[in-house]
């Protein structure tokens, strides 16, 4: 036997291993703490959504990003390539029409869905390529085809109505074709003017501006109700806002993008929003006729795309005006 003491086996790495149990020791402290902030955090975030929504009544996030997403689909297809502007305008109508059509029928109406999307897709290309008597043309047909199709359902019994009942039906069908198709039309005619692509991004921008001004003002300083019974959030705090917004996009947009005077910007951007708040309030008085909150779910956030344009329609007939006079 050696008279040098063997080394216990057990005593074998002793330090490093206690190093590595304490790195691990404070890894996982450090992973647990993390977790912990991250939980309080998404707390506080989801509690914020909570009270924004009540506030606005929507996920604002979520149509954030929704409306990031249709701001980019635009701006490719007017700067880069109009003619992508009819197909997207295109999908936009389809959309429309068959949202408005299922809600007057929601409301009693009935309105044939089939031909209302048919014949506003194709307003579109006839309003694009025949400019404004294609368009007048297509939205005189379009009326014409949704009267015949629903005087044509008479004959089966299921679907007849009494001459009060049809008349009614009648000029719901008119009134979609003439509030979406005709309306929209006027977007399409002049984007396919000469630089007309840059009068369209104009006017939607004063739009949006008009929106998110009145959305904003009203938000923080709204107090007094502007049509409580017609949309019980509109205040004249966010009307102010929103007047105020579509003045400076007005007179930045006519200045730097469309060549023109500064004074044209303030009647334009006047113009465009006092059209945007019509046209607001015109669908909210549609919806409450109806008795419906949304015309549809389809966009989270925004509800359905009318509920996007409803602004956007009437400014579109501004713009062609001003664009006819001043462009």
């Amino acid at each position: 036997m050696s008279g040098v003491p063997e080394e216990d086996e057990s005593d074998a790495g002793g330090p490093e291993r206690t190093s590595r149990e304490e790195f691990r020791a404070q890894v996982n402290a450090r992973k647990a703490d993390l977790e912990r902030q991250f939980e309080v955090g998404k707390a506080q975030f989801d509690q914020a959504q909570e009270k924004i929504q009540a506030r606005t009544g929507r996920n604002l996030i979520l149509a954030t990003l929704i409306g990031l997403g249709f701001g980019a689909v635009l701006l490719l297809s007017l700067l880069v390539f109009k003619e992508l502007f009819m197909l997207f305008a295109v999908v936009i109508a389809a959309f429309a029409s068959y949202e408005l059509a299922q809600a007057l029928r929601k409301g009693g109406y009935h309105v044939p869905r089939i031909p209302t999307v048919v014949v506003a897709v194709a307003a579109v290309p006839l309003a694009y390529y025949g400019s404004a008597s294609g368009q007048l043309l297509a939205v005189l047909g379009g009326i014409l085809i949704v009267t015949v199709w629903r005087l044509c359902e008479q004959a089966v019994p299921t679907m007849r109505s009494s001459g009060r009942d049809l008349g009614r039906d009648l000029a719901a069908g008119a009134f979609v074709q003439g509030y979406v198709t005709f309306l929209a039309t006027f977007a399409v005619v002049l984007t396919a003017a000469e630089d007309g692509q840059f009068w369209t991004l104009a006017f939607i921008i004063i739009a949006v501006a008009a929106d998110t001004g009145a959305y904003a003002s009203g938000l923080m300083f709204g107090k007094h109700k502007m049509a409580p019974i017609i949309s019980p959030k509109k205040t004249w705090e966010g009307f102010a806002g929103g007047a105020a917004a579509s003045l400076i996009a007005g007179v930045l947009l006519s200045t730097l993008m469309l060549g023109n005077t500064w004074w044209f910007g303030l009647i334009f951007g006047a113009a465009i929003f006092l059209s945007a708040t019509l046209g607001d309030l015109v669908e909210s008085l549609i919806k409450r006729d109806i008795g419906i909150k949304d015309m549809s779910s389809w966009l989270p956030g925004h509800g359905g795309f009318l509920d996007r344009l409803d602004s956007i329609l009437p400014s579109a007939a501004v713009a062609f005006v001003a664009f006819r006079i001043f462009g």
